[in-house]
């Protein structure tokens, strides 16, 4: 009895370790994909991302979009909104990642805008 209780200890100490080990690298990989993440956007667009709860290349991959171009994404929209509306058998869920995806481009074409008057008034001056 004495050598399986010792056993037992043995081996929850090894789980145990590899776990907090496995624990730690999961963390360190999360924090240097955030940090990869932040860098490639810019602080406003990494604002909304946070913000909306989505990010720019997630929003575009659900409407299906390559470029921010405002007509193809409200194309986009109406057909993935009508497409998902309950009535049609759609799913609520999926219309509201559509209408937070279309939220999500239309604030990064805002940012953008407001970026592309800023550099023209400079450019005045």
């Amino acid at each position: 009895a004495k050598y399986l209780a010792q056993i037992i200890l043995v081996g929850a100490q090894v789980v145990g370790r590899a776990f907090m080990r496995a624990l730690r690298q999961e963390f360190a990989a999360s924090q240097a994909a955030a940090n990869a993440r932040g860098r490639s956007e810019r602080p406003q667009s990494a604002a909304a991302s946070r913000i909306i709860g989505i990010s720019l290349q997630e929003a575009q991959q659900i409407l299906n979009v390559s470029n921010l171009n405002p007509e193809e994404i409200q194309k986009n929209y109406d057909h993935l909104f009508k497409v998902n509306d309950k009535s049609v058998g759609g799913s609520f869920y999926l219309q509201s990642k559509v209408v937070r995806a279309k939220e999500r481009l239309d604030e990064e074409l805002r940012i953008q805008a407001k970026g592309d008057k800023e550099k023209g008034q400079k450019a005045e001056t």
